[in-house]
């Protein structure tokens, strides 16, 4: 029963990877902020301008009396060319009693600006430097503080006595310092974040996937053998615990040089093209249709006999180096069932790229070290565990239907890069549909692969996962009509890659014929969209218009989530459609750019090759927002200028609600100033 529960869990892992989200919160998220220099000859005041998501706050400036509170300063580096005029200058704040803490607090919402004052005394233009620093609470719970750094340029006295100048950057401007485009110690915040959360992922999904390898035939019946051994070779229980710690460890630094190993022979940035490459993705194809076809019972992946033979040998000198070899012997000899799934592992954490590896076979290893040390420290659980049998290499087959459907995800991902239309939604569900039909069979014992054993009874937990599996089956069938199918909705292709964009039951071919502006093709909810930024902004002018921009990737799984699950709410596709003017640009569309648009540039401080479509919106998004995450949207007006609503990323805006308020922010703004 347990064993099943275990297979679900990690088949429901599987086909969720990327969606898992962390509750890991970070100031830069909840505040944006920007700094600018309002002038009148020698009289200059420093402004910063701040914008706090809703249900968040910082503290003020000037704190109630007795307020433990940290309080939000705007501070500046003294210099000869100005002299500082008083303290801060904040709107009222917002008072309240602090029952919990019997304290009065003092605090900003929403967007209001803070201001320094000084007096000019320089008649040559120069720069003030100062940090910003504020601390984001909530009403259950405060982040931590954080300083932000920041310049701004000031005119000389004699230059602006009858001007008065407002030295505001506006985005991609060389001189503007916003939460969007910080220096370069801030700008990758977001890049960051992502990153965080994607490694927390990796090593969520790998964790879980060492504890499903524990429930193989090579592993399983080695915990109770490799645990008797410690305690009885040693000659105290302490020493018998202290060897299996070491061994589990000893397991652990095994699988992070296989990790490390990875990493350094592709090395990071050739990690992190992975994701995104056709070729890559088809090797990955094959690779785990092989894995597949050995967890099925075709073949054992193992290697050279006497690798195995030589850790053994060594496993006999005894002390830690033998240990050591106990569980290289233990690595190598399970190789045929770890093998695959920590080949899994590896081909997943290369399309992520950086250290992914050496996280993903951490979380891996530390799952297999930790019932060793375990079960040594309490040898009397050894008496609850199942004896080995058929249910062993049960496990291995459901693995080899797992690692199946997750092969065709690759084969998509190189299919939908290339534009080939060989694998198209409907036929991406029909293969999924008839993997996980055939191990509904199975599991429900009438199909018999070649390792296993009669099977006489069906255990409880054996007939609720294949009843889950059926469901699961009967869920996806609809999506060969047209069904957006939710809950898996990163994993097949979109409903726009499909025979029939509009749905079997949504008029097919008859209404796809329908034209839409030119330069146009459908895209997600069967929306009109450009794929040109230039054709599309020219149109947005033409028909008075925002542009809607959407910064997205062909393979981008939390792209498809958005468009699945937020795009066709009600209130948000008809202003999609009827509002906006969408420009959808893909940053891994690998479409060759004419020969005098291609070259070498810096931005952001960074180095880059353009040489493809998606390489110049990859570049076109961080030169004006210094940030590379998709789904990335902004709003601009026909003339290219953003909206004062911000952007929206699948991170905050992935629930309906937040994505309206902030679609209807810049279509108002945009109605209002027309």
């Amino acid at each position: 029963m347990t064993i099943f529960r275990a297979l679900f869990s990690v088949l429901f892992v599987l086909l969720t990877a990327n969606a898992i989200s962390q509750t890991i919160e970070f100031p830069e998220d909840k505040v944006k902020w920007s700094f600018s220099v309002e002038q009148d000859g020698d009289v200059a005041f420093i402004v910063a301008k701040i914008k706090i998501v809703e249900h968040w706050h910082i503290s003020a400036a000037k704190l109630p009396k007795g307020s433990f509170g940290f309080p939000t300063s705007l501070e500046l580096k003294k210099g000869p060319q100005f002299s500082i005029e008083g303290g801060v200058v904040e709107p009222k704040p917002i008072q309240v009693h602090d029952d919990l803490a019997d304290e009065d607090i003092a605090y900003h919402e929403g967007s209001f600006q803070l201001k320094r004052k000084i007096k000019v005394l320089s008649e040559k233009d120069f720069e003030v430097s100062g940090t910003f620093a504020f601390q984001t609470c909530n009403e259950v719970t405060c982040l931590p503080d954080m300083t932000v750094p920041f310049k701004v340029k000031v005119k000389g006295a004699i230059a602006t006595n009858d001007a008065k100048s407002d030295t505001t950057a506006r985005s991609g401007s060389k001189s503007s310092v916003d939460s969007d485009t910080k220096t370069d110690e801030k700008s990758d915040g977001k890049e960051k974040k992502s990153e965080r959360r994607s490694l927390w992922a990796t090593f969520i999904i790998s964790f879980l996937s060492g504890l499903l390898a524990l429930f193989t035939p090579c592993v399983f019946p080695m915990v109770p053998m490799t645990v008797s051994f410690f305690t009885k070779q040693s000659k105290t229980k302490a020493k018998g615990i202290r060897n299996s710690l070491i061994f589990g460890i000893s397991i652990i630094l095994i699988y992070i040089v296989l990790g490390t190993a990875v990493t350094a022979i592709f090395g990071e940035e050739a990690l992190n093209n992975m994701s995104t490459d056709p070729i890559f993705n088809l090797v990955f194809f094959i690779i785990l249709i092989i894995f597949a076809i050995s967890f099925l019972g075709a073949f054992e992946i193992r290697l050279p006999s006497k690798w195995v033979n030589k850790a053994d040998q060594n496993a006999d000198r005894g002390g830690l180096i033998g240990i050591f070899f106990m569980a290289l012997a233990l690595a190598l000899v399970s190789f045929s069932c770890t093998g695959p799934i920590v080949g899994t592992l590896i081909v997943e954490a290369a399309r992520q790229g950086g250290i992914t590896p050496i996280i993903g076979m951490f979380g891996f290893s530390l799952a297999l070290a930790i019932p060793f040390g375990l079960f040594a420290a309490f040898p009397a659980w050894l008496n609850t565990l199942p004896k080995s049998g058929g249910w062993l290499n049960s496990v291995k087959v459901v693995l080899g239907f797992l690692e199946l459907a997750l092969a065709f995800k690759f084969l998509s991902n190189a299919d939908m890069t290339w534009d080939a239309h060989l694998l198209e939604r409907e036929l991406f569900l029909a293969v999924w549909i008839a993997i996980f039909g055939v191990l509904t069979l199975y599991l429900f014992g009438k199909i018999k692969m070649p390792h296993d054993s009669p099977v006489d009874n069906l255990s409880v937990g054996r007939v609720l996962l294949g009843t889950t599996t059926l469901l699961f089956v009967i869920y996806m069938i609809p999506g060969m009509w047209g069904a957006p199918l939710q809950i898996i909705s990163a994993f097949p292709p979109p409903l726009e890659y499909s025979e029939s964009p509009l749905g079997v039951g949504g008029g097919g071919g008859a209404a796809s014929s329908e034209a839409g502006p030119e330069g146009t093709v459908r895209g997600p909810q069967n929306l009109w969209v450009f794929h040109d930024y230039d054709k599309a902004l020219a149109y947005a002018k033409e028909v008075n218009k925002p542009l809607f921009v959407d910064f997205t990737g062909i393979n981008c799984v939390n792209c498809r989530k958005m468009e699945q699950k937020v795009w066709g709410e009600d209130g948000i596709i008809e202003s999609l459609k009827n509002d906006v003017v969408i420009v959808s640009l893909h940053v891994d569309e690998r479409k060759a750019l004419p020969k005098k648009e291609q070259g070498e540039f810096k931005v952001a401080g960074r180095k880059m090759t353009v040489r493809t479509t998606g390489d110049k919106w990859k570049l076109l998004q961080i030169k004006r927002y210094n940030i590379l995450a998709q789904p990335y949207y902004v709003m601009q007006d026909p003339n290219g200028k953003d909206l004062s609503n911000g952007s929206a990323d699948f991170e905050h805006t992935s629930d309906p609600k937040d994505f309206k308020k902030w679609l209807d922010a810049g279509i108002s703004e945009f109605s209002k100033n027309k």
